[in-house]
């Protein structure tokens, strides 16, 4: 079983967590089904991670209570950096730091969208092809010179660290992972089982 634990804060795009979990939770049914419904079978467990115990307030005023607090890097296989506001969480050095201690023990560290900010501040990009919210690549590119922003891509995937665009991009982001992680064949029963038209 691979966990993937999924950062929230306030001020995060809806979809932009959301999107993911749906993702890996729709392919470990996918997975079990395809086992028997046997529970040792479970690929993904999915969890979402916050600064503190209490309700996330996301973008729209939808309400969100995590799992956890900021966990150990022993704890997570693949963690998700979602974007939205990000000018807030960026300031927090607690979770920046956090994110950084996560590379050590991650097998993949992945942003969507602005999550992209988070994992630069914490030095996770320097040197790589990135990509973010097309509103948002000229910012990243001024703010962390050090990162080559692509522009026209759904998705980069440099290896350990993968970027997507805004929103919906995470979600093929997402899907790609899983092939990654675990074929094609899961990944396309997984867009399939989910209706959604990959963009790969």
């Amino acid at each position: 079983m691979l966990s993937v634990g999924i950062l929230v804060f306030d001020d995060v795009e809806i979809l932009d967590f959301s999107g993911p979990y749906e993702v890996f939770s729709t392919a470990a049914r996918v997975h079990g089904r395809s086992n028997g419904n046997d529970a040792s079978a479970n690929l993904f467990k999915c969890f979402l991670v916050a600064p503190a115990m209490r309700p996330v307030r996301a973008r729209g005023g939808l309400r969100v209570l995590p799992d956890c607090v900021l966990t150990p890097s022993s704890d997570i296989d693949l963690l998700l950096v979602p974007g939205g506001d990000v000018s807030a969480i960026l300031n927090d050095d607690a979770v920046i730091q956090w994110i950084a201690a996560q590379s050590s023990g991650t097998v993949i560290t992945a942003s969507v969208c602005t999550g992209a900010f988070l994992l630069a501040k914490a030095g996770m990009l320097d040197g790589l092809d990135v990509t973010t919210h097309w509103e948002d690549q000229d910012e990243l590119q001024a703010n962390f010179p050090a990162l080559n922003v692509q522009r026209n891509v759904p998705w980069i995937d440099c290896g350990k660290v993968v970027t997507s665009g805004g929103i919906s991009a995470g979600v093929d982001m997402s899907l790609h992972l899983v092939e990654r992680l675990a074929g094609r064949s899961l990944a396309e029963a997984t867009a399939r089982q989910m209706e959604y038209r990959w963009q790969q």
